[in-house]
C-alpha cells in the first residue's frame, strides 16, 4: 500500500480559537459555577417536563438525599406553595452526566 504525506494549511478566522477536549470541557464544567438553574432551565436543559423530572429525578428514593439541600446537597426543595426550585448548575449538570444510566434504567 502507498502512503501520502500531505502539509495542509487551513486558515482560522481570528475571532476562532482552537482548544483541545479536555480544556474546552473544563471551561463548560467552569461556565456554571455560580449559576442556579430553574425547574424551567433544568426542563429545557434535559428535555424532559417536570412532572417527570419529579418522579424520575427529584423525589426518586434513589437521588433525594444526595439532592436534597437539607441533606447536604445541590438542590432546594420548596417548602411552601409559591416558591421556587432552585439547582446549583454545576453539580446539576455533573449529577446528570454521572447518573444518566441510572436516571434512565428506572
Amino acid at each position: 500500500m502507498q502512503q501520502l504525506q500531505v502539509n495542509l494549511t487551513v486558515p482560522v478566522p481570528d475571532d476562532y480559537v482552537l482548544i483541545n477536549r479536555v480544556e474546552y470541557e473544563e471551561l463548560q464544567t467552569h461556565s456554571l459555577h455560580g449559576v442556579y438553574w430553574t425547574m424551567v432551565d433544568l426542563e429545557n436543559r434535559i428535555g424532559k417536563k417536570q412532572v417527570w423530572i419529579k418522579d424520575n429525578i427529584l423525589y426518586s428514593q434513589k437521588f433525594k438525599k444526595q439532592l436534597d439541600v437539607l441533606q447536604g446537597g445541590f438542590v432546594y426543595y420548596p417548602k411552601a406553595k409559591g416558591e421556587k426550585w432552585s439547582f446549583l448548575a454545576s453539580k446539576m449538570s455533573q449529577f446528570l452526566e454521572d447518573n444518566f444510566y441510572t436516571i434512565f434504567k428506572g
